[in-house]
């Protein structure tokens, strides 16, 4: 292989991507959460953590298919690092619900970080030690390794940029907000990748 040609496939080679995988509740909020983030390429609703293949949002809205509510992120690790999206993860969630996220209850609704490998396990781990310390409180966030993701119907994807009035209803009936500024002391909208939680 010549220089010119060696040179050519490493400039023409694509971006190194890796993917995290979050359940935290409505998975609308959730998108919306980590869409902007510097670094992160993509972000897909979806279920996973069941046991039923392919599922449906109807099925999944029964409780009885295992499946959490969940999203998968693509991003660059030389501009946002998992811990990063960690913090993102934490600051969007309240941690110390069992099986619901403020008015969404049953087990699709529970939270949850999907590790794909060693690193992100540990990475998960500490970082929950950490938010418990904060919160002084037990956090029932389940550590699991992921298993098949299965995207969500089309019409929930994205869905906060293309029906804000609808999403900005739901989450201010949810009393997403005002309960996330309770648990963290902070607003959400005002978190940056990379802040500690």
């Amino acid at each position: 292989m010549t220089l010119v040609l060696a040179a050519a496939l490493v400039f023409a080679a694509p971006p190194r991507t890796s993917t995290a995988t979050f359940a935290g509740g409505c998975f609308w909020c959730m998108e919306d959460a980590f869409r902007d983030v510097p670094g992160v390429l993509s972000v897909r609703s979806g279920y996973t953590g069941g046991f039923v293949q392919d599922p449906t949002y109807a099925q999944v809205s029964t409780g009885t298919t295992g499946h959490a509510e969940s999203v998968q992120v693509v991003f660059d690790p030389s501009k946002v690092a998992y811990p990063q999206l960690l913090d993102v993860f934490w600051q969007n969630i309240d941690p110390t619900a069992v099986n619901g996220q403020f008015c969404d209850h049953g087990s699709q609704y529970r939270t949850a970080i999907f590790f794909h490998d060693a690193e992100q396990k540990r990475a998960a781990e500490e970082s929950k030690e950490q938010v418990e310390q904060r919160l002084k409180a037990k956090v029932v966030t389940e550590i699991v390794a992921a298993t098949i993701f299965y995207p969500a119907e089309e019409h929930h994807q994205d869905y906060a940029r293309r029906n804000p009035s609808l999403y900005d209803r739901y989450r201010e009936g949810c009393g997403r907000d005002e309960l996330l500024r309770q648990i963290w002391d902070v607003t959400p909208l005002e978190q940056r990748p990379g802040s500690a939680p």
